[in-house]
């Protein structure tokens, strides 16, 4: 199975714990025997197991990267989106990637998917299915069309010709209200969940008719001056050989604080104390202080870095545009070298926690406007300032001054305290070089 992941959004409807670099699939809130595990681990490790030798490509933007390869390792392809471009170019990109870097042939199935969605190993057995049909049928298209269970807003409407398992597509319909979403299940319409799959040479050869490119390189260097387009407009609406596959399995799309507690097994993740008259309430909190509800009924609070939410559970789906207004500084993310917090910002000083991965370093950097102090929290490791190498361990202080190079780079799991000092404090005053050996 060829299997291309969508990876993308910011996940806004998931604030405090979502930002822009940190999408809500990378948050490790679903409970495992070991632990927590992020909706992209859960996804990755049912294929895995629904099928080994799944060739498995993830679609996403440059500022996820990291965050893919910190949760499921090196050994996953990527398709970088250097731009926002909609779902057209970015599936555009990753059939090219498939051909020009993985070795697809172009006569082979590709199956479609978002990241994210909360389901059993069915699911995955059904992608498998859905792929081979692409291969067989005569159709240019196949979609996976989701059985409803409720009348949803969220989603759009397949209406098939049949109710057979496959079926020929009668229309599409955009999301409704929930009046005419009851009208559209009466005719047996599915959710459309954003799942297809097509031959590989099918979307290319469509690709080429909207864009003028060579192969996978020469797409990526133009896709800065690609048009915004939906697949669904780019193709969907223009093809005529489009059958769509019944799934009635579990499935379910954790974009919302809503539907996140629907699946939590027990109310809370994270420091957090309910007296004996709190009903129906979830905490999720990442913040190393306890949560104390009393009283609280049908509520759901989450606390990070980043903000505190406070909601009715039905009106927590209504998050996004108060979130659009906040402006704020990123205050978690995850890097290739590990990840940082921000602790406190004051008028000329900026206090980060810093976790380096073994074996990683920041790069050699200075800054023109500020100082930096580091204080070794725990591990070793070891820090160059001005060419000169000094090792470090738990307790040990380093000062940089303003235009001093530097880097410190991780023997163990290092974490260090560092404290940005001066009037001018921004991520732009940064200036790169090549580490002297």
């Amino acid at each position: 199975m060829n299997l291309v992941l969508l990876s993308g959004g910011s996940g806004k409807r998931l604030w405090p714990l979502s930002n822009d670099i940190r999408s809500k699939q990378f948050i490790p809130f679903l409970k495992t025997e070991d632990g927590y595990e992020s909706m992209v681990q859960r996804v990755y490790r049912q294929i895995r197991s629904v099928d080994p030798e799944a060739v498995v490509t993830i679609a996403t933007s440059k500022t996820q990267v990291s965050s893919i390869h910190n949760q499921l390792g090196e050994n996953i392809g990527i398709s970088i989106e250097p731009y926002r471009r909609d779902t057209f170019p970015a599936i555009a990109l990753a059939a090219a990637y498939l051909r020009d870097v993985q070795g697809i042939s172009e006569e082979e199935s590709v199956v479609v998917c978002p990241v994210d969605p909360y389901v059993n190993d069915d699911y995955f057995q059904a992608l498998k299915r859905l792929g081979e049909l692409a291969q067989t049928e005569d159709a240019n298209l196949v979609l996976m069309g989701i059985e409803p269970v409720y009348p949803s807003e969220k989603y759009g409407y397949i209406i098939p010709k049949s109710k057979e398992e496959l079926s020929d597509v009668s229309m599409f319909k955009e999301k409704p209200d929930t009046e005419t979403a009851k009208e559209y299940i009466a005719q047996g319409a599915l959710w459309n969940g954003g799942v297809f799959a097509f031959r590989l040479g099918h979307v290319l050869k469509r690709a080429h008719e909207l864009i003028s490119f060579t192969d996978y390189a020469d797409l990526f260097d133009k896709y800065e001056t690609l048009e915004k387009i939906s697949f669904d407009y780019a193709v969907v609406e223009h093809e005529d050989r489009i059958k769509v596959m019944r799934f009635a399995g579990e499935w379910n799309d954790l974009g919302t604080w809503n539907a996140l507690t629907e699946i939590m097994e027990g109310n809370a993740i994270g420091k957090a104390i309910f007296d004996e008259t709190a009903k129906n309430t979830y905490v999720i909190n990442e913040m190393n202080v306890p949560v104390l509800c009393m009283g609280t009924k049908n509520i759901v609070v989450s606390a990070s870095a980043e903000g505190i939410l406070v909601s009715d559970i039905d009106r927590a789906d209504s998050i996004k545009p108060y979130v659009d207004q906040i402006d704020q500084q990123i205050m978690y993310a995850e890097k290739s070298w590990g990840s940082y917090r921000v602790i406190d910002i004051e008028e000329e000083s900026v206090t980060i926690k810093v976790t380096l991965n073994p074996g990683h370093s920041m790069n050699y950097h200075s800054h023109e406007h500020r100082d930096e102090v580091w204080t070794v929290l725990s591990g070793e490791g070891r820090t160059i300032v001005d060419g000169m190498e000094q090792m470090v361990h738990a307790g040990d202080v380093i000062t940089m001054s303003a235009g001093c190079r530097h880097t410190i780079i991780a023997g163990t799991e290092l974490q260090v305290m560092e404290v940005q000092l001066g009037k001018e404090i921004n991520v732009h005053d940064k200036k790169m070089y090549a580490l002297e050996r």
